[in-house]
């Protein structure tokens, strides 16, 4: 069973990504910012991160960078889901280390897609 790892600051887009991800077979972690799920993937090491972007303190951007340049994380792929449409915003994240970056609201199949898609082998 594949692990992933939700980083949203919405207790509703946690619960929504989290139900729709483990109606297909997927486990679920969640943190509420980017402090937090770098310490969970240190610990927990999961298959993929779904990484929003606007959070307090620590936001997406920052914690992808650095659980992309941190050896102990560095092979865990990070799909940016955020409500940033804007390509800049999309750029950014790739260039900050995230291997996909989709936007909100993202459908069942979006979701489960990108993330069979981009699993840690």
């Amino acid at each position: 069973m594949a692990l992933v790892l939700i980083v949203d600051d919405s207790p509703t887009d946690q619960h929504v990504l989290s139900q729709a991800l483990q109606r297909h077979g997927f486990d679920t972690l969640v943190a509420s910012e980017g402090n937090e799920a770098i310490s969970l993937a240190e610990r927990e090491h999961p298959d993929v991160i779904l990484m929003d972007i606007v959070m307090p303190g620590m936001n997406g951007f920052q914690a992808t960078r650095q659980l992309t340049r941190n050896p102990a994380t560095a092979s865990i792929p990070v799909v940016i889901v955020t409500s940033k449409h804007q390509e800049t915003d999309r750029i950014w994240g790739l260039r900050q280390g995230a291997v996909s970056y989709i936007t909100k609201p993202v459908g069942d199949d979006e979701l489960v897609a990108a993330v069979r898609a981009n699993i840690r082998q």
